[in-house]
């Protein structure tokens, strides 16, 4: 007989001591149990296939078939379903190689604004059981539900399987939950039981449970740093454990501290709701490389719009201005400047990664093109610049032109701009 506490995760009802394979409620058998259920309170939520999952939510046709989310022959995969999967398709992959591994896959171009949309709805949702939600992306945050039991009725786990299903019902999607006493355990644990699961890793198990994994499993452990760490002889978090702080730190600099702590589960971050975006950036991928100048920067100006429309629907200004570019041979090349003051102006962003693109251009083809803007604080207004006087005209210029696209829409205004009459100006 177990002590465990548990749930139903079917009906949601508390499991007595006597069931071990199914609810004597509803005769479910997706049971959750485990020894500290009802006293963690660090959750990591992460949507599972989450573009790919909106678009078989809204086109049903596709739900056995594997779905591709990303564009074009040139470009990477944003997503892939879990059929997809299947096949060996990866998040990031170049789009050739995927649709070698998976010739029948459905491809859909990413729909930004109604993953946005859904992802936001889907936050809300979050903030409904804690205002300690911290999201890292537009479909994961980590929440801290410490102290909810009396607000909600129920504890943490209780609460967060309710919230699995309330997605499930309104948003028509399913979530992965990790429940642990930490951010790092949180996250880890969403990972063990996907799609649509819940995982738990308490205090009492988390040394056994961290001995044997990987190096490269731990979140922020890229496949540089892990093939370095495996050439030491450092193969799993137990070998790492044992080498200790010290050594780590000296080997392998904050970076080797820093995992030194997470091998024995050691994570004091807090859950930050406030937690600041770091930059703001898009890039394209082009279907045929590109070495014409005008042509670079016409896809340039878009993409500087994209940016600038994003830092003033945030409230955003930021410092550095950062191009970026992949060549033919697919060498990245990236080039920044920092600002005298922040700016949110497709203008400036365009006249900084014009110049820093003039640079680059030449008999170079290249195959992408991005622009970013990062070192983010307040907006604090339109600086005048000296050294160019009709800045401040075209900035009025450009704040006309945001509210005539937010009154009447943007394409016509934002397609009626001349790129080669910016050129001379």
């Amino acid at each position: 007989m177990t002590t465990e506490p548990g749930y139903c995760r079917a009906c949601l009802s508390p499991l007595p001591e006597t069931a071990h394979r199914a609810c004597p409620a509803c005769g479910g058998h997706r049971i959750l149990r485990h020894p500290e259920l009802n006293t963690l309170s660090i959750a990591h939520i992460d949507c599972d296939a989450f573009y790919a999952a909106i678009e078989k939510r809204d086109d049903p046709s596709l739900e056995d078939k594997p779905v591709i989310i990303g564009g074009g022959q040139r470009g990477v995969v944003s997503t892939a379903c879990y059929v997809a999967r299947l096949y060996g398709v990866k998040s990031a992959m170049p789009m050739f190689k995927a649709l070698k591994l998976c010739p029948d896959a459905v491809v859909i171009r990413p729909r930004g604004s109604v993953y946005a949309a859904e992802g936001r709805r889907i936050h809300e949702m979050m903030r409904d059981l804690t205002p300690m939600v911290e999201p890292l992306s537009i479909d994961e945050a980590f929440l801290d539900l410490t102290g909810t039991m009396r607000l909600h009725g129920a504890p943490p786990a209780l609460s967060l399987l309710r919230m699995q299903r309330r997605i499930r019902d309104e948003v028509g999607i399913t979530v992965s939950v990790g429940l642990s006493h930490n951010k790092f355990l949180a996250k880890t644990a969403s990972d063990l039981d996907k799609p649509d699961g819940f995982a738990v890793i308490g205090q009492a198990e988390t040394l056994d449970f961290l001995a044997s994994r990987p190096v490269g499993s731990v979140y922020g452990v890229g496949p540089v740093f892990s093939a370095r760490l495996e050439r030491d002889g450092l193969k799993t978090l137990s070998q790492v454990r044992r080498t200790g702080d010290r050594t780590m730190a000296a080997r392998y600099g904050e970076s080797g501290l820093h995992l030194s702590r997470l091998a024995r589960g050691d994570d004091s971050r807090l859950v930050r709701p406030d937690r600041e975006r770091k930059s703001i950036s898009s890039e394209t991928t082009f279907n045929t490389d590109i070495a014409d100048p005008e042509a670079l920067e016409k896809h340039l100006w878009m993409l500087c719009v994209k940016v600038a429309d994003a830092a003033k629907a945030k409230a955003m200004s930021g410092h550095v201005v950062t191009l970026k570019l992949k060549t033919d041979r697919f060498k990245s090349v990236t080039r920044r400047r920092t600002l005298g003051a922040p700016t949110q102006l497709a203008d400036t962003l365009f006249r900084v990664g014009r110049d820093l693109l003039a640079r680059e251009t030449g008999e170079t083809r290249y195959r992408l093109i991005g622009i970013g803007l990062s070192d983010l604080t307040a907006p604090a207004g339109d600086a005048a610049d000296l050294l160019d006087p009709g800045a401040t005209k075209r900035a009025a210029a450009e704040r006309a032109m945001d509210a005539a696209r937010a009154r009447f829409g943007g394409a016509a205004v934002v397609k009626g701009r001349s790129l080669s009459r910016r050129r001379t100006d």
